[in-house]
């Protein structure tokens, strides 16, 4: 508690990574603290395509591990904690974790999203059990097996055609009766044979047997009809991948700050309601959550910062 640094970054996702870069570059004394590993949501992504200047077959997980090094090499410091508490509101930040407490001039907050439950019985009863969020992950484990995902955006069907690798067969589950993913990746997934789509339908129940996931019931949302799908007598077993969206980590600035829909508010410029603090990427209220505009965002907030610090001193 000593130490009082002039930037504190929540999150090492995209926007805290780049925030981190900007910060450094300034030679703003800066400490990213991250719960779990660098990356975020990003580090499940195999493969990225639209961020300019990536590389070809570029990674979620290669693009971080240049970022990373790039933020540190510009003098930013990084420690692991998962924060519990924050205190906002005085002219110097109070930030605890689990393992540590720190202080800082100015925070930014980046601490991103996770991923959407399904939201039905069973779910969480088969999670890691056949029942996955991030194909990068449990895409192997399900080699020549039948996988079905649910979603329609462009994760959804980006993941399914990254499944196609390993499943035999990958279903996607759509609640409409058209995807809402680019039409570029729309095409891709059309032409896949090994993809097929079940419209108009979500996900009613997840049931097993041993504790592995064998059954899942469907109801289209037009007629209200229930249909069970089980798994392949020789399978035994199936995947289940959900991508129906993520919900912002802000629980514990519930109250704290101003939000909107469960997101951070903020001006162009990342500012919050509060003097001194930021928010950056998927965590904050706007139109386009993706790798590119978290970036930005991160960059922006601590330009932001530098400029926050600057008026405190004259």
């Amino acid at each position: 508690m000593s130490k009082i640094y002039d930037v504190l970054i929540i999150g090492a996702g995209p926007a805290g990574l780049s925030a981190g870069i900007y910060a450094g570059r300034a030679r703003l004394h800066t400490l990213i603290i991250e719960k779990l590993r660098d990356g975020g949501q990003i580090v499940n992504t195999a493969e990225i395509e639209n961020y300019p200047g990536c590389l070809e077959e570029e990674s979620g997980m290669t693009l971080i591990e240049r970022m990373s090094k790039q933020a540190e090499r510009f003098g930013a410091e990084k420690t692991y904690d998962d924060i519990v508490e924050v205190d906002l509101s005085g002219e110097i930040k109070k930030i605890k974790g689990t393992r540590d407490e720190y202080q800082g001039k100015t925070v930014i907050i980046a601490t991103g999203s996770s991923p959407r439950p399904i939201g039905c019985p069973g779910e969480k009863e088969y999670a890691g059990k056949g029942v996955s969020y991030c194909a990068t992950c449990d895409g192997p484990f399900f080699e020549g097996l039948e996988v079905y995902v649910v979603g329609g955006g462009d994760t959804a069907v980006e993941e399914a055609l990254f499944l196609t690798k390993y499943a035999k067969k990958v279903n996607i589950v759509h609640r409409r009766d058209q995807l809402r993913a680019a039409k570029a990746i729309q095409e891709k997934a059309k032409a896949n044979e090994k993809i097929h789509f079940i419209w108009d339908s979500v996900v009613e129940e997840i049931k097993g047997e041993g504790g592995i996931l064998n059954e899942i019931v469907l109801k289209n949302v037009k007629t209200g009809e229930l249909k069970s799908l089980k798994a392949d007598e020789g399978d035994m077993t199936f995947g289940l991948f959900g991508f129906i969206g993520f919900v912002p980590q802000t629980e514990i600035f519930e109250g704290k700050i101003e939000m909107e829909n469960g997101y951070i508010k903020t001006d162009e410029n990342m500012r919050t309601n509060i003097p001194g603090v930021f928010a950056a990427g998927d965590v904050r209220a706007k139109s386009l959550r993706q790798v590119v505009t978290a970036a930005a965002d991160g960059a922006i907030a601590a330009v932001q910062a530098e400029k926050y610090l600057e008026s405190k001193e004259k």
